[in-house]
């Protein structure tokens, strides 16, 4: 999934640790959402059940953005100045925190 922009970080990647970590925990929040979706079919549903498994959806997306996040922040920001890339990398933070609550 792009949103159309190229990286200019060719040669950096998501370590395969946190890889691994975050798809698990996505499949996870997979099979939550397609309960959620299935209790939402129920013309017995009550609203609050439906809200309160909706927060546990966005709680598990927000420790997989967290998972993600402090793996660049850890392998990638840190070493910015090293790589000679210090503004890009703080241009794509400070774009990142826009959609951060």
């Amino acid at each position: 999934m792009t949103n159309g922009s190229k990286s200019c970080h060719e040669g950096l990647r998501l370590d395969p640790e946190v890889r691994a970590q975050a798809r698990q925990r996505l499949l996870s929040v997979r099979g939550h959402v397609e309960g959620v979706l299935k209790m939402i079919e129920k013309d017995s549903v009550y609203c609050v059940d439906v809200l309160k498994q909706l927060k546990a959806v966005t709680g598990a997306l927000d420790k997989v953005s967290s998972l993600v996040l402090e793996s660049h922040l850890r392998e990638h920001v840190v070493t910015a100045a090293q790589r000679g890339d210090t503004e890009t990398i703080m241009d794509e933070l400070m774009d990142l925190l826009k959609y951060r609550r």
